[in-house]
């Protein structure tokens, strides 16, 4: 097991995830999911009080990429020990002229999950979901649950074959 916490088949415990990912979650295997304390959500704080190495860890950060008057949003999905290259790899690989994290109320509202909890399983049609290859590579990491007071602990080769993924060297 990873971790200070007690994972269980995430299908079962749809009450630890966010609608989205409840609707998405049946397509992702062996998929687990734990509860946490939510104040504790944030990946430093969460490693640190559950004993989950940041190696472990993915984050899930949604970027607008604009070009020629229209915004798209993808997520980027790299280890916690790293950094998206959005100004560099993003922002080449999605065409756009210009990419930034999306702000909060947007990526919320967008998604349909929490802020510090959204992740890539679940999200709308249509988004491109970058995963570094190191996540894709990772023999199990935990990402977010759309939820703060719930991970997700899944292979990331699950991540590599979430509708709209594509494995690319993301990270900084």
């Amino acid at each position: 097991m990873v971790g200070k916490l007690d994972w269980e088949p995430a299908a079962g415990r749809t009450d630890l995830l966010a609608e989205p990912v409840t609707a998405a979650i049946g397509g992702v295997p062996d998929a687990e999911a734990a509860e946490i304390d939510p104040e504790l959500a944030d990946t430093a704080a969460f490693c640190e009080r559950y004993d989950v190495p940041l190696e472990v860890s993915a984050n899930c950060v949604v970027v607008a990429a604009k070009r020629g008057g229209e915004v798209t949003y993808a997520a980027c999905m790299v280890l916690a020990t790293d950094r998206a290259d959005v100004n560099g790899v993003v922002r080449k690989h999605l065409g756009a002229r210009k990419v930034s994290f999306a702000p909060m109320d947007q990526a919320t509202s967008l998604t349909g999950m929490e802020y510090g909890g959204i992740t890539p399983v679940g999200l709308p049609a249509g988004w491109p979901v970058l995963v570094d290859e190191a996540v894709a590579a990772a023999p199990r990491v935990v990402i977010g649950s759309g939820l703060r007071k719930s991970k997700i602990l899944l292979p990331g080769k699950a991540l590599a074959a979430l509708p709209g993924a594509e494995v690319i060297a993301l990270a900084q």
